[in-house]
Parts: C-alpha cells; sequence; structure tokens
C-alpha cells in the first residue's frame, strides 16, 4: 500500500484546512487553506467557501493572489473581510510593501478592496455589528506618524531596538521598535484613517486576543501589566470604540486574563483565567464571567463558571444555551457545554463556531487532519462538511494502551502500529514525548507527524506523562516539583508496557522528542541506555542558562526560584548535570531563530556530547528556522534526517546523509 505518508513530497502537498468562520446567514463558513507554493519553497493561505451542511456541495476557493490571505471574518451583510500582503491596484506604490492590510470581498461577489491599510500591517482583525477592530504595531507615539517615523529608519540604515522594559522577544521575533495597538476601521471607506483605540498600549497587547461586543460599541482584550523583570500579570479591560476610555473588568497580580468572549446579549464576558504557577502550587485554568453595567463597567466581581471542572478549559464561547469551550480530556479534546461533556467521540475540537442547535468547528485527531465539521448541539454528534485535504489513507492503524506507573497512577498512550506489525514480524518501537510539558498527546501534527515514522515501518508511542493536561490537576502536580524523574519513571513504565506486546520488538527502540520533548529526551539519554538512538529537537539542557535567555523568563522564576540564591530546583531537573552518564548516539536538532528554547542550549549540548565523546552526535541545524521547523524544503531534509539517523543506528542500516546537507 503506497500512502502521502511514504513519500515526502507528497505528504508536504496535502492541502491543510486552517481557521473557520461562520457566515451570517448561517450557510456557509469561510475556511483559510494552506497549500503548497509552486517552486515548493513555502505555504500559501488562501480563503474558501465550505457549504454548512454535508450536502450542500463542493468546497469552493473564493481567493487567489500568490501573497496568500487568511484571518476570515464576516460583517453583518455577509461581506468577507481578510488580510492579504497582495498589492492594492487603486495604489500602485503599495506593490512590495510586505506588510498585510484588510481587504473586504462583497457579500454578491467582485473585486475585494481595501479597507484599511497600515504602515505596520494588520495582525489581526475582530467585528461586532458593523464596527471593525483590527491590531497594528506602531512606531511612533503618535499613529499618524508612523510611516515617517518607519521611513526615516530604513532611509538611515537603522536596525537596532532601544529596551526600556521586558518582554524583548517573542517565540520566533524581536519585539520593538513598535508595538501593538488597537484600531477602529470604518468598513464602508468614509473614514479617512483608522483611529487608534489604545495609543499608550505599550507591551500590553503582546500576544493578546480580543473581542468586539455585539454592537460594535466596546472592545474586550487582555492587557499585560510588566512589573520589572520577574512579574506580569495579564488585565481584562474593555476599550469604548467611541472615545477610546479604557475599564478595567478583572486584575489579580496572581492571575492571568485572557481570551475574553462578549455574550449574545453583550452584558457579560467571559474569560479564561489561568493562576501563576509558585514554588509551591502549579498553575490552574477556569473560565470566569463578568456581568457589565450599561456604561461598560464590571457589575460585580469575576464568578468561577466552572468550580467543580477538573480541567483546563480554553477557547471559550457563548451560544444561546450556555457557554461552549474545549479542554483536554484523557488524550482527546472534546467540546464542552457549561462544564458538561458534549461530543462524546475521540475528536480534538477547535475554531468553535456556535448557532441554534449547531456548533461548527475544526476536528482533528491523531490519526486524522483538521476537518470542518457540523456538531448537533442536542446529541454531540459531528458530520464532516466538504473541504480540501480530506484525511488522507494511514500506513497503518492507531491504538491505546495503559499501564500503572510505580507509583500507582495510571498512564496512557497512543500506539501507532505500522502495517503488518505482527508477532511474526514486530516492529521497532519509536517513543516520542510531546512538548509542553503541560500539553497531551491528542491532535494531529503535521510537524511530528507519526504516520511517516509508520510509513517507514516504526510502531510509535505517543504518552501523556506526569505534566500531561487532561487528566486532572493531581496528574499535573505530581511532575510539577520534579520535571525529570516523575515524567521519566511515568515513559519508562509505559515504555515497558508497549514492549511486552507480541507486535512489538523490544530489541529496537529509540526515543525522539521537542521542546519538552527534547528537554526529556536529553533527560533520558542521561539516565538509561536501553534505547539504541535518541533525537533531541529544541530541547532545554541547562536549565539555569535557558531560563535566562528564553524569551518569557518571567513563567518559570517563579517556578524555579533564583538560581543565584536558591539553586535547588536547577540542580535536582537540569539534564546538563548527567552529561557523565550518556551513551547513546544522540541526534540534536535546533533552529537559531527559537527564542521559546534559545539556540545555545543546542551549542552547550553538541559541545558537551563532543567534549565527552559520545558515540556518533550529529547536530542538524537551521539557521533561519524558529521552533518548528516550518519551510518546507527544511522540514524535509528534517525527516530525512531523523529517519537516516534513526535506520543507523535501530535497523543497523549504513548511513545515509540526506543528499542536499
Amino acid at each position: 500500500m503506497t500512502t502521502p505518508f511514504h513519500d515526502l513530497d507528497e505528504y508536504l502537498a496535502v492541502p491543510r484546512v486552517g481557521g473557520l468562520r461562520l457566515s451570517p446567514d448561517g450557510t456557509w463558513l469561510a475556511a483559510a487553506v494552506q497549500v503548497l507554493s509552486p517552486d515548493k519553497k513555502k505555504y500559501l493561505t488562501s480563503i474558501w467557501r465550505i457549504p454548512a451542511s454535508s450536502g450542500g456541495g463542493p468546497a469552493r476557493r473564493l481567493t487567489r493572489s500568490a501573497e496568500g490571505e487568511s484571518g476570515p471574518e464576516f460583517l453583518p451583510d455577509g461581506s468577507l473581510l481578510f488580510t492579504s500582503k497582495r498589492a492594492d491596484p487603486e495604489s500602485p506604490d503599495s506593490a512590495g510593501e510586505g506588510e498585510s492590510a484588510l481587504w473586504l470581498l462583497p457579500p454578491d461577489g467582485g473585486e475585494a478592496r481595501v479597507v484599511a491599510a497600515l504602515p505596520g500591517g494588520v495582525t489581526g482583525v475582530e467585528t461586532g455589528s458593523g464596527t471593525v477592530v483590527v491590531a497594528s504595531p506602531v512606531l511612533a507615539a503618535e499613529a499618524a506618524d508612523d510611516a515617517a517615523a518607519r521611513k526615516a529608519r530604513k532611509d538611515a540604515g537603522v536596525t537596532a531596538v532601544l529596551h526600556e522594559t521586558v518582554p524583548v522577544r517573542y517565540w520566533d521575533h524581536d519585539l520593538g521598535p513598535d508595538d501593538l495597538r488597537l484600531f477602529a476601521v470604518d468598513p464602508s471607506g468614509d473614514e479617512a484613517e483608522p483611529r487608534d483605540l489604545t495609543p499608550d498600549a505599550g507591551r500590553a497587547l503582546v500576544n493578546q486576543s480580543f473581542a468586539v461586543s455585539p454592537d460594535g460599541t466596546l472592545v474586550a482584550t487582555g492587557w499585560w501589566q510588566w512589573e520589572g523583570t520577574v512579574q506580569s500579570h495579564s488585565e481584562l479591560v474593555l476599550v469604548d470604540v467611541a472615545t477610546g476610555k479604557r475599564t478595567t473588568l478583572a486584575s489579580d497580580p496572581s492571575c492571568d486574563y485572557t481570551t475574553p468572549r462578549f455574550s449574545p446579549d453583550g452584558q457579560s464576558v467571559v474569560a479564561e483565567r489561568e493562576t501563576h504557577g509558585t514554588r509551591e502550587k502549579a498553575p490552574n485554568t477556569t473560565l470566569v464571567a463578568v456581568p457589565l453595567r450599561g456604561n461598560g463597567d464590571a457589575a460585580q466581581a469575576a464568578d468561577d463558571l466552572l468550580p467543580d471542572l477538573d480541567r483546563w478549559p480554553s477557547g471559550p464561547h457563548w451560544g444561546a444555551d450556555g457557554v461552549y469551550f474545549t479542554a483536554d480530556e484523557g488524550g482527546r479534546r472534546p467540546v464542552f457545554r457549561d462544564g458538561e461533556r458534549l461530543t462524546p467521540d475521540d475528536g480534538y475540537y477547535g475554531d468553535l463556531n456556535v448557532t441554534g442547535g449547531a456548533v461548527y468547528a475544526l476536528r482533528m485527531a491523531v490519526d486524522e487532519p483538521f476537518t470542518p465539521v457540523r456538531v448537533d448541539t442536542a446529541t454531540g454528534e459531528f458530520e464532516r462538511l466538504q473541504a480540501p485535504g480530506q484525511r488522507p489513507e494511514l500506513p497503518g492503524t492507531l491504538e491505546e494502551i495503559e499501564t500503572t506507573a510505580d507509583d500507582g497512577h495510571p498512564v496512557r498512550a497512543w500506539l501507532v502500529l505500522p502495517e503488518g506489525a505482527l508477532p511474526e514480524k514486530p516492529a521497532p518501537l519509536l517513543l516520542w514525548v510531546h512538548g509542553g510539558p503541560m500539553m497531551s498527546w491528542n491532535n494531529w501534527s503535521w510537524r511530528w507527524n507519526p504516520w511517516l515514522m509508520a510509513a517507514r515501518g516504526y510502531a510509535v508511542l505517543l504518552p501523556d506523562p506526569a505534566l500531561s493536561t487532561g487528566y486532572g490537576q493531581e496528574f499535573v502536580d505530581r511532575g510539577y516539583h520534579s520535571w525529570g524523574t516523575r515524567p521519566y519513571r511515568d515513559l519508562m513504565a509505559v515504555t515497558d508496557a508497549a514492549c511486552a506486546r507480541p507486535d512489538i520488538d523490544e530489541t529496537k527502540t529509540a526515543m525522539m522528542g521537542g521542546s519538552y520533548g527534547g528537554y526529556m529526551a536529553n533527560w533520558i539519554a542521561g539516565h538509561t541506555d536501553r534505547f539504541a538512538a535518541i533525537v533531541s529537537h529544541a530541547g532545554l539542557w541547562n536549565l539555569e542558562q535557558m531560563f535566562g535567555t528564553t524569551d518569557h523568563p518571567q513563567s518559570w522564576h517563579p517556578q524555579f526560584g533564583d538560581p543565584l540564591t536558591d539553586p535547588e530546583m536547577y540542580e535536582a531537573n537540569s539534564p546538563n548535570r548527567h552529561i557523565g552518564e550518556i551513551t547513546t548516539p544522540m541526534l540534536v536538532i535546533h533552529g537559531a531563530r527559537d527564542y521559546r528554547v534559545p539556540f545555545g542550549e543546542a551549542l552547550q549540548l553538541w559541545w558537551d556530547l563532543n567534549r565527552t565523546g559520545v558515540a556518533d552526535a550529529k547536530f542538524l541545524y537551521f539557521p533561519d528556522e524558529n521552533h518548528w521547523v516550518l519551510g518546507p524544503g527544511n522540514a524535509k531534509v528534517w525527516y530525512e534526517t531523523v529517519e537516516a539517523f534513526l535506520a543507523r543506528h535501530v535497523l543497523g542500516e549504513p548511513w545515509r546523509r540526506p543528499g542536499l546537507l
């Protein structure tokens, strides 16, 4: 059997469905669909029209340009808004400017037109009634001076940034010298310029989402308060669209309020509230609701909507019959309504669009990429909608296994089995550890796809050890002070269970992971020699170094403490302390533009492996990639290198250096 997973070029060309928005009349959905560019060097996104019922006909493409389009949003009349870097035909000078503008496609078809073109581009858009609010970075003190300020820096050849506050980086890009602000945009084009609603934002809107009230008069958003270099918290604020007046709805130095959504009547705001982790206690997440007075002030304190739910909810959306959200649960991410699970299947749901009698969403699973679906709110059952990139044929099957760790806790995992794995022909085993660490193996991954390895004959074990979400707060807590030892014991227990199966070859095993999974790869390398090879992608190596150079050290300092005055957690959990025990061949992979786990972690690990003489250590370096390695060509050589390294040490084949390396 041949599938797209047997050919990396064919796999990389499979369309990928992203953001989903329901039209005002409820008859169709706008979806952002990503496809490989003609030169195969990048991915381009376009907007597609997907019927809201399975019998509504085929999906069709709405937009087309060399630069691509994304971020679909609707106006009440059915006009479709999107962002794109395409040139404005009415402004010849816009060609080649390289910033995303806001475009509008009329409901009856015809040519799209530019609604707003800001000097820093448009990075986000939300609507309410006829009000359009966009996010855009601004360099100058006054938004009207932004274009001139950018031109002056460019003409002078200046790229330097003077930081006077934190943060300075985020994931894969530098922050500053411009900062995000929110602007009110007139979609009719009658207003000459967007109105600056947050001229004093500074770094308050970094990685914040916002929402517009149903009547279009208010914006709710998270708002960072930065306190020195080791403390921060996110408030929940309202901004009046007419005046720009800002009102704080909820604020607590021990919590972050994010992802606000208005109720259908505009009288309440629901948001995620995450407590900060401390030395004593792990973080926890719930949903809160804040009733509003008529003037937009909070009528009372934020009310916990889910005091009895032992899960971490996310992505709240209001419906006429309650608040809908998703949460990790036992290797899945179902849809919940007011604390009760709605969807009974194995899916992972996102991008909820709630309407009468149905929830439209993107659904995926470990064995299926994102697919638009309609969920019946009475039964929780779903139907798939027509969309590009339907589920490709898989080179194997998916099973679920569970075992008991040494402390008595159950530990479960998904097991991907290759076609033809039998007791008389057992498959080699590849243990993959997820990132996070507070995450779960419960969804499809284009970057870490186990089916590519199944196509090459490997069984792939995808476990959820201590610190994983979806099993209750106690399961997180049991690994909170022991990043290395406790998850390691869980991982070894579930690996033992997999190796005990007759269709698994326990003599041919390897391990790999990325981010926190890379941390565990480094930890495992220093604590056992049971694996024939280990692949560490973007892995943490020296925690004292990493927590001082990562893009957001504020999130780690409260848990691990100051390494100079309180080094206990660093000494107990840092993999580099065990370099002398590593004998397993290791492949180290890192991107230079990874600011979450900075590139210095790989450099020190690579040096330590070489100076201690670890056999056959290799280092795959990407000068222009970030935490994930997103370029199609780089992703291909990533898999080729991993496959060749594992084949050498697990299968005993000769080393095959990828041709382009």
